[in-house]
């Protein structure tokens, strides 16, 4: 039943966004998708479907739930956030996503510079949290919309 509510709302994101794509002047090259925590779940299931949707993904503080294939054969660039020990994920989830796309990358014949440009693993430790005023690092995650390497290289795509 979870999983079936988590595919409704993964495709629920998937018709609003061609809903909006078919009925409004937006500039398709420049769609960028983010999920935090338990959106970054949806997100990553969105990206498991209809990556091609996007222009790059920014998932922070969350786990990666989605399909790893769609997302490598579309090259939709993916940038992966969270903290060292997030309180809610750890970091291990994002590091065995951030590993299985870098490794379907490899079977594709990519080099690592080619694979730099599609796929960051960004692992923030206590002190970036402590130095921005937060020592939660699940909620500390937020702080990466400010973050202004993680946002250049987003919006750089």
């Amino acid at each position: 039943m979870e999983q079936q509510l988590r595919d409704t709302s993964a495709n629920q994101t998937i018709a609003l966004v061609e809903y909006f794509l078919e009925n409004y002047n937006i500039d398709k090259s420049q769609v960028y998708a983010n999920g935090f925590s338990g959106g970054g779940e949806t997100m990553s299931l969105v990206m498991g479907k209809r990556p091609e949707l996007f222009t790059a993904y920014l998932q922070c503080s969350s786990q990666w739930d989605g399909k790893y294939e769609p997302a490598v054969n579309s090259r939709t660039p993916v940038y992966f956030a969270i903290g060292e020990s997030d309180e809610y994920y750890g970091s291990d989830p994002t590091r065995i996503a951030y590993k299985k796309l870098h490794d379907l990358y490899v079977e594709q014949g990519l080099s690592e510079e080619e694979i730099n440009e599609l796929l960051v693993l960004d692992i923030k430790d206590q002190k970036y949290f402590i130095s921005r005023g937060q020592r939660n690092q699940h909620a500390g995650g937020l702080l990466f919309a400010f973050d202004e390497e993680i946002m250049g290289w987003f919006f750089g795509k």
